[in-house]
């Protein structure tokens, strides 16, 4: 079987479904770009089973040069897959010109079974809404819609993308597998502040965080005791979440990058809250930046719509903020939130709970 992947950003799930698809004893190929994209470089490291294609570079997220760089690599991949025959052809997405040449190929041969990894909906994720409607946002999309039915069955990373896709989708063959992480050996040592609510930002600090809703809850927060920011990330927007922190009133703690799982869970262990704020016009469900929370025990701080603010209401692993938010509670309920947060990792979030649910998806398919 091939796995088929451009993005780096997405290969944590490419290992999961390695590592499941070689424990059934599968032949497993693994076709991906050799370019990382948010250092934006190429990459010389290698991989049991992986084979990193030559992929032109671009330097801007907005730019025809990555529109270009993508829709070479699709061909330049299904053009190496054309000369193979596999049992099955697994296709992460976006890029969404992967869509249509996977379901050329699947035209031709038949007897593969094809699936489609939804991991995001470009240009549904977008964050400039009044933009999305320009004939070449449209294009892209159609790039992805029009083909999707091509796929034996469709994934995706979260519930809230099954609204967007098209009408023709058969729901049957739709399905939801969440990321998911290997449990480890979890005693967190809590060194939380009684005098103060302390958050985390956790991720990348781009154009898509609704930095003015954090201003106003540093705002409604600093009105029952003052406020931390703990700031764990960067990005082209840190230097301007650090200054709308600091002019709210918040004391702000900037780490940068940290990797070391050890060294980010003794950041969370003095946090609060997590934070989990986006613009309304983006469309995604369940953010990396939750899970790393829910694995931490760290209840989070959620403005956005779809599998998180479910997840939140039906498992009070944090707090879905609005006009009527109370904060006196929100501040009053933190410490209560943390085992029920850690309890729903290990109940929904592990590797156990993805390989279950890859493998009733291919019960399905036989």
């Amino acid at each position: 079987m091939c796995i088929v992947n451009c993005f780096d950003t997405y290969e944590h799930r490419v290992d999961l479904l390695h590592n499941y698809f070689k424990s059934t004893g599968a032949n497993v190929r693994v076709i991906t770009s050799d370019y990382r994209h948010f250092e934006k470089c190429k990459r010389t490291d290698k991989k049991e089973d992986f084979q990193f294609v030559a992929t032109i570079p671009y330097y801007k997220n907005m730019s025809v040069n990555r529109l270009k760089s993508h829709m070479v690599l699709s061909k330049t991949i299904f053009d190496m897959i054309e000369k193979e025959k596999y049992d099955l052809l697994w296709v992460l997405v976006p890029p969404n010109s992967f869509v249509r040449n996977a379901a050329i190929y699947k035209k031709s041969h038949t007897d593969t079974k094809l699936v489609f990894d939804l991991i995001d909906l470009w240009p549904e994720t977008f964050p400039m809404a009044n933009i999305k409607a320009l004939p070449p946002f449209r294009y892209w999309k159609c790039l992805r819609d029009r083909y999707l039915n091509a796929a034996d069955e469709i994934v995706t990373e979260c519930n809230l993308y099954h609204e967007r896709l098209p009408k023709n989708i058969n729901k049957s063959k739709v399905h939801t597998v969440y990321l998911a992480r290997e449990v480890k050996e979890f005693n967190p040592e809590l060194n939380l502040p009684e005098d103060k609510i302390s958050l985390c930002y956790l991720g990348s600090i781009n154009n898509i965080i609704d930095i003015t809703v954090i201003y106003d809850l540093i705002l409604d927060l600093k009105k029952y005791k003052p406020v931390v920011i703990h700031i764990v990330g960067d990005g082209e927007s840190r230097q301007r979440l650090t200054d709308v922190c600091e002019n709210a009133g918040a004391k702000v703690i900037n780490y940068g990058k940290v990797y070391a799982q050890e060294e980010k869970q003794k950041i969370f262990n003095s946090c609060h809250y997590g934070l989990n704020i986006m613009k309304k016009s983006v469309f995604v469900g369940l953010t990396m930046k939750s899970i790393d929370y829910f694995e931490a025990g760290l209840p989070i701080i959620n403005n956005i719509q779809g599998d998180t603010w479910n997840i939140i209401d039906r498992e009070k692993v944090g707090i879905n903020i609005g006009p009527s938010t109370d904060y006196e509670s929100v501040i009053n309920l933190a410490c209560e939130y943390r085992a029920a947060t850690r309890a729903f990792f290990e109940n929904n979030l592990t590797v156990e709970n993805f390989n279950s649910n890859i493998e009733k998806l291919f019960r399905g398919m036989r």
